[in-house]
């Protein structure tokens, strides 16, 4: 008579299965460092700051490898104004200038001397270089402005930059990084490279402005 085969084997069977299974459940969407999530966004290399009045420290223009010239605006970061503005119809920016300001806790006057340090500390290191957007090509305002990440060959992504140096209020549309890591940890990220800014009295935090 064959011997039956123990009722724990099976059960180790089992829970080895759905091990596996929770494991591929877990890591189906990670994704290798440098990698971007598939269709989530276009790069280009190779690109190339174009000087224009209206660029601001997270808003500018920027020539494509293909000679196009688009406008990109950073994920994660407001930069406050580089100048206070009057626009046809009666229109201005200060109420914007004076949000910006009371979020960083300065004056609106203060607010635009660092929006002129973040636009001349941006334009200073992308116009030195080529550098590489990640754009999924969005356009909240309908302004043609896309969101974008910029990421220079010789140290953080732009918006990184500005939180490091106290230029910029962690403010606007949040996105997955382009090697996949989550908005959760991006925002916990930016929140340590502020609270370390504002210690150590950067940009906004300590007034350094630089003319």
């Amino acid at each position: 008579m064959a011997r039956r085969r123990p009722r724990k084997t099976w059960q180790w069977v089992l829970l080895l299965i759905a091990a596996a299974v929770l494991w591929w459940l877990d890591h189906r969407n990670e994704l290798p460092a440098g990698k971007l999530p598939t269709g989530a966004y276009q790069s280009f290399a190779g690109c190339r700051w174009v000087d224009h009045r209206q660029n601001d420290g997270d808003s500018f223009r920027v020539r494509l490898p293909d000679g196009r010239v688009e406008q990109f605006r950073l994920y994660y970061v407001d930069a406050p104004e580089s100048d206070f503005r009057r626009y046809k119809g009666g229109r201005n920016n200060f109420d914007r200038i004076h949000d910006q300001a009371k979020d960083l806790g300065i004056s609106d006057e203060q607010a635009v001397e660092i929006g002129r340090q973040a636009k001349a500390k941006v334009h200073q290191w992308l116009a030195s270089t080529e550098f590489t957007v990640f754009t999924a090509w969005d356009d909240p305002f309908g302004d043609h402005r896309y969101h974008a990440f910029i990421a220079p060959p010789d140290g953080p992504m732009v918006h990184e930059f500005l939180v490091i140096n106290g230029l910029a209020r962690i403010h606007t549309k949040a996105a997955g990084l382009p090697d996949g890591t989550s908005v959760h940890t991006r925002l916990r990220e930016l929140r340590e490279f502020e609270r370390i800014a504002k210690r150590d009295g950067r940009g906004a935090w300590g007034l350094v402005i630089e003319r």
